[in-house]
């Protein structure tokens, strides 16, 4: 039989063999857990890649909406201008506008209205008496 070091021996072997069993199965699982990590991380860099792209692109449209913004206030302060200048040109014409309203019924304004009047009449009793001349 065993004496009392010989037992103690093997039992100190089993529990040995014991925790060696235990501490590989727990490196396994890390080393899986390590991996599992290591794939994880490397999908989400390669979203946050994509992502960052798509970010730095949205920028680049953004500037680009905003250099066009800049563009048309240029256009309209030219505008604004512009239209300033025109009402300043009108607002000099406005007594010469209201010096021909109120000479529009002056007699000299009304002559050549007459006369036209006149010989468009003329000429068409002159049409009429062609007309009954010729035809009888």
């Amino acid at each position: 039989m065993l004496n009392a070091v010989q037992a103690a021996v093997v039992a100190a072997v089993a529990g040995w063999l014991v925790l060696v069993a235990a501490a590989v199965f727990v490196l396994l699982r890390l080393a899986r857990l390590a991996s599992h990590a290591s794939v994880t991380v490397t999908a989400l860099r390669e979203r946050n890649d994509a992502l960052i792209d798509r970010a730095h692109a949205v920028i680049d449209a953004t500037a680009g909406q905003l250099d066009r913004t800049g563009e048309i206030t240029a256009s309209m302060d030219e505008v604004a201008t512009g239209m300033a200048e025109l009402t300043g040109r009108v607002t000099a014409f406005a007594p010469l506008a209201r010096l021909a309203a109120a000479g529009a019924g002056h007699r000299l304004a009304r002559m050549p209205a007459l006369l036209y009047g006149v010989r468009h009449a003329a000429e068409l009793r002159l049409e009429d008496g062609r007309g009954r001349g010729t035809g009888q």
